[in-house]
């Protein structure tokens, strides 16, 4: 079996624990262990806390001390066990701190997961900027097929769909064991702590459309966080109308969420296009108004022939929302800071919206769900509403603050393309 085969069995496997879980966690401790809504954005907010320092630290140990396969095996050996652990938990405190665990050791492993790309394909001479995209697009593909696996199995309120995020995650910590060695990176023994923990992107923060584009980097990814947690246990709540109680987005929901990384596929295709024509303000303002239609879609949409219509509309706008601005985001850090805290640069963007943003955003949406809650009924409309103002206020805001004048000379697109 050759490299490029074997590192898309490993990235598939990344994403299906992941995907076996994350979106439909949610409604199995609403509807099954019945925890608030503020219990709900607790328990999600774990992985932003985790995402906040986890992965630089151990992106430390694996470059000075430990091989990143064999801390990858690690990671997947703790998350294992933490997930089977939570599987058994029905006490919102000790889900947290259990998932807090998960999350810790779940966190690294994207980023190492790419190490480990990287480095197996430069050892087999491969062009990692052609071989690593259709690497990672498996990881997707795990992520959709974990999702629908879930869904068609009916556990989506269950807490077998812990148990098999546990196996996969022994699965693939074992399979690991298969990889190719990755030497540890000595060269780098030189950096200071500082910079290997991006601390000296920092600096960035004295530019005022910097401090402007990472404080909006933060709003976003708690933007983000809101349609994770709670769009599962949404559209599980149209069972308690009898009208829906047996319609195909109650009995699979998931299915339906999936359509959202589907359209993430082929949006990503579009982004040379956009930030060549338009410049990264409008790409990231069409994320915005894009997040504004995922929510107010929602607030109208429900089981019936036009409420589906409105629902998959939602579902195809999430594609542009999520990769407007987490892609060209992540481009925009490229094109506008120095070569030497390029690397820190990206990691701060990263820290601010799967980390800090991640974070408010489960605190304060699980908040929000219980402030239009009467006894254990959400008013799920209001609900979306007030999260599409959210990001409608955000649009406006972003509009008059962030100074960017677009250059076709420096638009991004061979960043993207290369």
């Amino acid at each position: 079996m050759n490299i490029t085969t074997r590192l898309k069995m490993m990235s598939f496997m990344q994403y299906f624990i992941w995907g076996s879980w994350l979106v439909t966690l949610g409604s199995y401790m609403i509807n099954t262990l019945h925890f608030t809504g503020s219990d709900v954005g607790m328990v999600y907010s774990s992985k932003g806390l985790a995402a906040i320092i986890m992965p630089s630290l151990v992106g430390i140990i694996a470059d000075k001390w430990l091989r990143a396969d064999r801390a990858y095996m690690i990671c997947h050996l703790i998350c294992a066990a933490a997930l089977c652990y939570a599987a058994q938990v029905n006490e919102p405190g000790l889900m947290f701190w259990v998932m807090l665990v998960n999350a810790m050791a779940f966190m690294p492993t994207i980023a190492l997961s790419n190490t480990i790309s990287y480095s197996c394909l430069e050892q087999a001479g491969l062009d990692t900027v052609t071989h690593f995209p259709p690497v990672r697009v498996y990881g997707t593909v795990g992520f959709i097929i974990a999702m629908w696996a879930i869904s068609l199995m009916g556990i989506e309120l269950s807490h077998i769909q812990l148990y098999i995020a546990a196996g996969s995650s022994l699965a693939l910590a074992l399979y690991s064991l298969t990889l190719p060695s990755i030497p540890v990176a000595t060269k780098k023994a030189s950096q200071t702590l500082a910079s290997k923990l991006g601390l000296n992107a920092f600096v960035l923060f004295r530019q005022p459309r910097m401090a402007v584009f990472f404080l909006f980097a933060m709003l976003l990814g708690a933007v983000l966080q809101i349609t994770n947690t709670f769009g599962s246990p949404f559209l599980h709540d149209f069972a308690r109308n009898p009208v829906y109680a047996n319609s195909f987005i109650v009995n699979y929901p998931s299915i339906l969420l999936s359509i959202s990384q589907i359209s993430e596929v082929f949006f990503i295709l579009t982004i040379p296009y956009f930030l060549q024509r338009f410049g990264i303000k409008t790409v990231m303002l069409m994320s915005m108004i894009a997040w504004m239609l995922r929510f107010g879609l929602f607030a109208f949409g429900d089981p019936s022939p036009m409420g589906f219509v409105l629902l998959m509309m939602s579902m195809i706008v999430y594609g542009c929302a999520f990769d407007f601005f987490n892609i060209s985001g992540s481009v925009f850090v490229e094109q506008e800071v120095s070569a030497d805290i390029r690397a820190s640069a990206q990691g701060l963007f990263m820290t601010m919206v799967n980390g800090v943003g991640a974070y408010v955003g489960a605190i304060l949406s699980g908040m929000a769900v219980d402030y239009f809650s009467v006894e254990g009924v959400k008013d799920w409309q209001t609900i979306w509403l007030v999260f599409a103002a959210y990001a409608m206020v955000l649009t406006i805001v972003f509009y008059l603050c962030f100074n960017y004048r677009h250059s076709r000379k420096n638009s991004g697109l061979s960043t993207v393309t290369h």
